[in-house]
C-alpha cells in the first residue's frame, strides 16, 4: 500500500512536469540548458530565505508559539520575495545576454530571444521543478512508510492532498514565468505586482491545512486564472485555440511533422 501511495502522489505531483519536459524541452539542449539555469536560480533564492529563516530562530523565543507562528508567516512571505527578485534578476541576466550575444553575432537574430514564448516558459518550470522537488520530497519519502496516515484521527489525504498542491504550484511557476517575462518586456509592472501577488496568495492559503478543501479549491481557482492569463500573454486566442482542437492549425500541424 505504501508503494502505491508513493508512486501514486509522485505522478501527480510531477507527471504533467515531466510530460511537458521530454515532449517539449528534452530534444533541445539549449532549452534544457535554459531550465536548468532557472532552477539554479530559484535553488539561490531558497539557500538566501533558509539562512535568513535560520538565523531568525535562533535568536527568537522558542518556547513562545506566537512568535514561531510569526517566524513562519515571515519566512513565507520572505521565501516569496526573494523568489520573484530572483525570477527578475534571472530576466535580467538573459536580457543582458541575449544583448551582448546579439551585438557579436553577424546574424539579426538570435536561435533564442528574450522575447520568445520558448524561454520564458522554460525559465517558469525550471523554477515549478524546484519548487515542486523541495515541496514534496519529504513528504514522499514518509509515504513509504512505515506507519498509518490519520490512525490518530488526522486527515487521511495528507498526501494526496499535498500531491495535488505541489502539482498547481508547478504549473503555477510555469504560468507565473510567462507572465512575468511578458510584463517585464512590456514594463506592465501591475502585471509584475499581479503575479507577486497571487504567489503570496497562493502560498498563504497553505496556512489553511489541514483544511485541505479550503486551500486546494482557491489554489486550482488561481491556477486556472493565471493559465488563461499566461495563453493571452503568448498570444493565443479563441481562433488559435479552435484551430489547434480541431486539428486545423497549419502553423501547428507544420511543425509536429517536420523532418526528424
Amino acid at each position: 500500500m505504501t508503494a502505491a501511495v508513493f508512486f501514486g502522489c509522485t505522478f501527480i505531483a510531477f507527471g504533467p512536469a515531466i510530460a511537458l519536459f521530454l515532449f517539449t524541452i528534452a530534444r533541445e539542449p539549449l532549452r534544457v540548458i535554459f531550465l536548468i539555469a532557472g532552477a539554479f536560480f530559484w535553488l539561490v533564492s531558497l539557500l538566501l530565505s533558509s539562512l535568513v529563516w535560520f538565523i531568525s530562530v535562533q535568536i527568537s523565543n522558542k518556547d513562545s508559539a506566537a512568535q514561531q507562528k510569526g517566524l513562519l508567516i515571515f519566512g513565507v512571505v520572505l521565501s516569496v520575495l526573494l523568489q520573484e527578485t530572483f525570477r527578475f534578476a534571472y530576466y535580467k541576466l538573459l536580457k543582458k545576454a541575449n544583448e551582448g550575444l546579439l551585438a557579436l553575432s553577424q546574424e539579426e537574430t538570435m536561435p533564442i530571444s528574450i522575447r520568445q514564448l520558448a524561454l520564458r516558459y522554460m525559465s517558469g518550470l525550471g523554477f515549478g521543478f524546484m519548487s515542486g522537488a523541495f515541496s514534496v520530497v519529504n513528504i514522499l519519502a514518509d509515504s513509504v512508510g512505515p506507519g498509518t496516515v490519520g490512525i490518530h484521527g488526522d486527515s487521511q489525504h495528507y498526501f494526496l492532498s499535498s500531491a495535488f498542491m505541489t502539482m498547481a504550484i508547478i504549473l503555477l511557476h510555469m504560468f507565473w514565468g510567462v507572465v512575468f517575462f511578458d510584463a517585464c518586456e512590456k514594463q506592465r509592472w501591475w502585471a509584475v505586482a499581479a503575479v507577486v501577488i497571487s504567489h503570496l496568495l497562493v502560498s498563504c492559503l497553505t496556512f489553511q491545512n489541514p483544511d485541505y478543501v479550503a486551500s486546494l479549491i482557491p489554489t486550482y481557482v488561481i491556477l486556472f486564472l493565471m493559465g488563461v492569463w499566461a495563453f493571452y500573454s503568448a498570444g493565443g486566442s479563441l481562433r488559435n485555440l479552435k484551430l489547434c482542437l480541431t486539428c486545423k492549425d497549419k502553423d501547428f500541424l507544420l511543425a509536429n511533422h517536420r523532418s526528424r
